[in-house]
């Protein structure tokens, strides 16, 4: 399955808009819109111990995702590696599955008091709770919503876009143009990897991928082939999702809350973080007025 067919290498491949339109449209909808959701819907329709509005979409994000990379692949002008796509696509939805059990419970511990710009162990609803092993747990439960659940959701999620990249070639220089549907998509495509890399905190495994895709375009180059028009609109928004991460850091660069929570080398803050940190209480000094 993994061999290319001659006969299919150099077929041509129009600008998906269907797809990548779908794509970008439940990203921001299931993905970055379930937390808004969440807290802006009564409390009285979701309460505390029932899913919230949020997790039925991240339920309809874990469908729909794996269903629209499938049909991506399916579009290449070039046979992939379908096994491999298959098995990242089930490891994809495994860790999506468990990020949503440990997000809804992190996101609905936010209505108690749970501050995202603090450590587990540093949160005033957390500290003091005994016996002491009930931190043990919440810290259970932060590893699997952050680490184990992000890493078997993204490392899939990039790796078959990846995958999809490498069949983005053609040897014709008219097809490697964008058309307008492609520029007009690219901003809300980028600014949606922005927020997915930051708030994931997978910024190393978000940029060994785009060096992937540099290495192959200049390798592919000496061929003589270059991206079509879906691997420019891929690559160019994961440059332009660069340059917004880069914005990102120099702005807060010198917030020193944020900077003990993210005291590595590398200092990306999450957006949720900033949001609890400075927007809460930006509106709790405004209904103290």
């Amino acid at each position: 399955h993994g061999a290319v067919k001659n006969e299919d290498t150099f077929k041509t491949s129009p600008f998906h808009f269907d797809l990548w339109f779908y794509f970008t449209l439940q990203n921001w909808v299931l993905d970055f819109g379930r937390p808004i959701a969440m807290i802006i819907l009564p409390l009285e329709w979701f309460p505390l111990n029932k899913p919230s509005a949020g997790d039925y979409f991240h339920m309809a994000y874990n469908v729909i995702t794996p269903f629209l990379l499938l049909k991506l692949i399916e579009r290449s002008p070039k046979t992939l590696p379908r096994s491999m796509v298959y098995v990242s696509i089930i490891m994809f939805v495994m860790g999506a599955s468990i990020h949503l059990v440990g997000d809804s419970v992190n996101h609905r511990l936010i209505f108690s008091g749970y501050q995202h710009h603090l450590s587990v162990r540093e949160n005033p609803i957390i500290k003091n709770l005994k016996p002491e092993t009930l931190i043990d747990s919440f810290e259970l439960l932060y590893y699997y919503d952050e680490y184990l659940g992000h890493s078997m959701w993204y490392i899939p999620f990039f790796l078959i876009l990846f995958i999809y990249f490498t069949g983005c070639f053609t040897p014709v220089e008219e097809e490697s143009r964008m058309p307008v549907a492609a520029l007009l998509l690219m901003g809300p495509s980028s600014l949606y990897y922005w927020y997915l890399v930051t708030e994931g905190q997978i910024f190393i495994l978000y940029i060994f991928t785009f060096f992937a895709m540099m290495a192959l375009v200049m390798h592919q180059k000496r061929k003589g082939l270059v991206l079509d028009s879906n691997g420019l609109f891929l690559f160019y928004s994961f440059i332009i999702t660069l340059v917004l991460i880069a914005v990102w850091v120099v702005w807060l660069w010198n917030d020193k809350i944020l900077r003990k929570k993210y005291p590595g080398v590398i200092y990306i803050p999450e957006p949720w973080a900033f949001y609890t940190l400075h927007m809460n209480n930006l509106h709790a000094a405004k209904e103290s007025l």
